[in-house]
């Protein structure tokens, strides 16, 4: 075994079971480095340790492993279902991960009562709403889906309005209307709420609502013109007229729809393109026999992941497979972990059989994959493979212009331009309305894009309101203390992964002032003042004119309106500004939602109410005074003085 591992570590993996599970590796760091799965931990766990991996990429994963943590499981479908679960989750740094945080949404048709309006029966529940649904699905209402997106449930409900009328009314609105809304007077509901139809036949339009969602057009379309025959022959002929517009609205959706099969209900099509050592699965829907459209993904982590399960191939003695099966895999076994699988799946290229069979024992749905299709099939295959290669080439022209940004901003600044990936900038913004609720925003950039996940917001406290440099100082004292406590511990040894990190550019909104702020704080803290950069409004505060002011006493630089270097520093000044913009409006309406508590305390009516706003300035005043202070307004007894303190507090 590798002598580059502690004797601990070897012992370990040496006492692993010959079982199914899921093992995990860590750097020294705990930095968790890769989620795997195996039929048999020992041999799959050993196999990395045995070999000379070199300078490979999963060379140097095997060199960082420092622990390994490892799960038993009763079966490979359950070390899929875990491993996945875990890389969604933990986010490993080598194995291809598919992030997708929203959740997809549904249509939703609340449940539909079986005793057609019995007494004590509430209306709402006999006459189902049709309603725009996302979030887990019970079994109290029907759902169909998922849908790619909230478009296609829309355009959905909009088809379904047209042709059967259904409503989409909240329950207390339908529960309280006297007369019909404006959805009936142009034919998109049937008025069930001023009882204008039925429950029996507001029934049978939910029923053949489902019909269609489930995809059974043909059997539905025979259906509605044997009931317009039977009404015919009854002399019924309103109700013929009725069930035949039906039918002519359902033959123009239809049409519209250009549903080409009865055969494919519910179909997935996925599409894959690598290119420029980046990638992107194309998922397309078509649910009850109508294609949906689609939605574009991108995994992370593709070079280092795809060399990792290249070389687990080759300790499986497994042929190589192209990195676009690999990707594919990938997304199919994350993706589904969490979504419902349909019965059938078209594919760009070959899927892993065995994890097809591990999805079918985990679903309990009979799967089938097909990769070379004909016919319809092959026309929504082809779309779904033009759209990947379309949003790929987007994502490489957007990330080619950052990355030219990133190079055309260190050029401007004479920063060292061999680690351009690792340049990383935070910009502080200080936002306010008249010295209300003042806060302090910061955005960091790295990786040639903005990161969101590591903004962070300040409550400015203990200022003047609309003081400016004082919420600048506050700021970075804040945010920079703890970075030059750890370079004093440190002594001059370079900090982990884990300590608090000077970033290479600090940008602060403003000219010399602010700048001249910022070094003093930089200063006082022993920290590199020529890392910080302010970005002062041109003449005229015209976007395109702003100047770069250095805190080290460097000349002012004027980039150039068209410069790619000042795109990506207007880029980061106004990401700053609108991060720091919603905060404040949020803060400020938390503070008046406040206000609102100061009406309902009892003893305090409105001209108590306005000699207290009068006496402290509004709300936050009357929240920040003392028992004591409150006592001094005309009106407010030492009860009452309590009572509002409590009530603020």
């Amino acid at each position: 075994m590798s002598s580059t591992h502690s004797d601990e570590l070897l012992a370990q993996v040496a006492a692993l079971p010959p079982l199914p599970g899921v093992y995990r590796y860590f750097d020294a760091e705990g930095v968790l480095l890769y989620v795997g799965k195996a039929i048999n931990l020992k041999r799959r766990v050993s196999s990395y340790f045995q070999k000379d991996h070199g300078g490979t990429r999963i060379g140097h994963m095997v060199g960082k492993i420092a622990r390994l943590e490892t799960t038993v499981v009763r079966s490979e479908a359950e070390a899929l279902l875990l491993e996945n679960n875990l890389i969604k989750t933990l986010h490993p740094k080598y194995n291809i991960l598919f992030r997708d945080d929203k959740s997809y949404p549904y249509l939703k048709i609340t449940g539909v009562s079986q005793r057609d309006g019995k007494d004590g029966e509430p209306a709402f529940q006999v006459f189902p709403r049709m309603a725009y649904y996302r979030g887990s699905v019970d079994k109290k209402h029907r759902y169909f889906g998922p849908y790619p997106s909230a478009w296609a449930v829309k355009e959905s409900m909009q088809l379904l309005q047209k042709v059967f009328r259904l409503r989409t009314c909240e329950d207390t609105v339908f529960a309280n209307r006297s007369r019909p809304c404006l959805l009936y007077q142009i034919k998109r509901c049937t008025g069930p709420c001023v009882g204008l139809i039925s429950p029996e036949a507001y029934a049978l339009d939910v029923g053949n609502a489902e019909a269609m969602l489930r995809g059974e057009t043909q059997e539905l379309m025979r259906q509605l013109e044997a009931r317009m025959m039977e009404h015919a022959e009854k002399l019924e002929y309103e109700k013929a007229a009725e069930v035949r517009n039906q039918i002519t609205a359902l033959s123009r959706v239809l049409h519209q729809q250009a549903i080409e099969t009865a055969d494919d209900k519910d179909v997935d099509i996925l599409a894959v393109k690598v290119q420029g050592g980046r990638a992107c699965v194309n998922l397309a829907m078509v649910r009850g026999g109508r294609h949906l459209g689609d939605r574009p993904y991108f995994p992370a982590n593709l070079g280092d992941a795809a060399s990792v399960y290249s070389s687990e191939q080759e300790l499986d003695a497994a042929a190589a497979r192209p990195v676009e099966e690999l990707v594919l895999d990938a997304f199919i076994a994350q993706h589904y972990v969490g979504v419902a699988i349909p019965p059938t799946l078209i594919v760009s290229h070959a899927v892993d059989r065995k994890l097809v069979e591990l999805l079918i024992e985990q679903t309990g749905i009979r799967i089938g994959v097909v990769q070379q299709p004909r016919e319809q099939r092959r026309i929504w295959l082809e779309m779904a493979q033009k759209n990947a290669d379309i949003q790929l080439a987007r994502l490489l022209a957007e990330e080619g212009s950052q990355q030219a940004r990133t190079r055309a901003l260190a050029e401007a600044l004479d920063l060292p331009e061999e680690s351009l990936d690792k340049l990383s900038i935070e910009c502080f913004d200080i936002s306010h309305t008249s010295g209300e609720s003042t806060q302090a925003s910061c955005v960091v950039f790295h990786h040639h894009k903005m990161q969101s996940s590591e903004y962070r917001r300040f409550n400015i406290e203990g200022i003047t309101g609309g003081d400016d440099y004082a919420a600048m100082r506050q700021v970075l004292m804040r945010r920079y203390k703890p970075v030059a406590e750890a370079q004093r511990e440190a002594g001059g040894a370079e900090l982990t992964g884990k300590q608090p990190h000077l970033p290479d550019l600090v940008l602060v909104d403003g000219g010399k002032g602010q700048v001249s702020m910022a070094r003093e704080v930089f200063t006082e803290l022993g920290l590199d003042i020529s890392r910080i950069v302010g970005v002062e409004k041109g003449e005229g505060r015209k976007v395109g004119l702003e100047e770069l002011v250095f805190a080290d006493g460097r000349d002012k630089v004027y980039l150039g309106h068209d410069s790619a270097a000042l795109m990506l520093v207007a880029q980061i000044r106004d990401e700053a500004h609108r991060f720091a913009i919603t905060g404040m409006r949020a803060a400020r309406a938390k503070v008046r939602v406040g206000g609102g508590q100061l009406e309902e305390i009892p003893g305090v009516g409105p001209k108590k109410r306005a000699r207290l706003l009068q006496r402290f300035g509004g709300v936050r005043g009357v929240a920040e005074a003392s028992v004591e202070d409150l006592m001094t307004v005309e009106g407010i007894s030492a009860t009452l003085a309590d009572e509002i303190y409590r009530a603020l507090h």
